[in-house]
């Protein structure tokens, strides 16, 4: 036996399927919970040249965890650099370790040294030959450099100086008649160490107590 549907009924059926669609349609867009667009929290952040090998390590840090971090050099919230952390009043992490190096080219007559011949280089008692290479005097490297070799003798007045470890490491890497040292991170081409001024913390110095965007940085880094 066949049923018939006519036209009037094969209407009626066909809006009364599309609205029912229409209708729950409308209800699971209703339902559905819009993902809020959260606005990345910006900080701001330097460091000293010998610290920036670990500022990409900062950018990689933020990316994952949706921070922006501008580049500011007056009173930054997060301030990277070598050094000892009992010299600092501000909140100070350390987030890693670096050794310091006193350096030559490969080809220098210089062979390994004990502090006081590397001490009397510096100081300009040595081989006169030897072109001694440094840092100004407020550079962190430097500051280190003074504390743990010279400790209280001056670099001698005939010593030439670079801005910053790239510097010194092109310089050293050309000039066979010359020393000078820098973090081992910046060790590379034609350069080979002498003396170990010994492994310093690379620190992260905040302005305040660290809180959301500064403290998940800074645990970040710690790992």
């Amino acid at each position: 036996m066949k049923m018939e549907v006519r036209p009037q009924n094969a209407s009626r059926l066909l809006f009364f399927v599309q609205h029912f669609f229409l209708l729950s349609s409308f209800i699971i867009a209703s339902c559905a919970s819009p993902t809020p667009n959260v606005p990345a929290e910006t900080i701001t952040a330097y460091t000293t040249d010998s610290a920036q090998p670990w500022m990409s390590e900062l950018f990689a840090c933020a990316n994952e965890q949706n921070i922006l971090v501008e580049i500011n050099a007056e009173n930054p919230d997060i301030f990277l650099r070598i050094g000892e952390s009992g010299n600092f009043v501000s909140p100070t992490f350390q987030i890693d370790e670096d050794e310091i190096l006193v350096v030559v080219n490969r080809e220098s007559s210089i062979q390994n040294l004990t502090l006081e011949e590397a001490q009397a280089l510096f100081a300009g008692q040595g081989d006169e030959s030897v072109q001694v290479w440094v840092y100004a005097s407020g550079l962190d490297l430097q500051m280190v450099f003074d504390q743990f070799v010279m400790k209280s003798r001056s670099v001698t007045s005939f010593a030439r100086l670079v801005s910053n470890p790239q510097e010194m490491s092109d310089v050293l890497g050309s000039e066979s008649d010359a020393i000078g040292f820098l973090p081992k991170r910046w060790v590379t081409g034609n350069i080979r160490e002498v003396y170990s001024v010994g492994i310093f913390p690379i620190l992260a110095i905040t302005q305040n107590e660290p809180l959301g965007a500064v403290s998940q940085l800074i645990g970040c880094l710690q790992k």
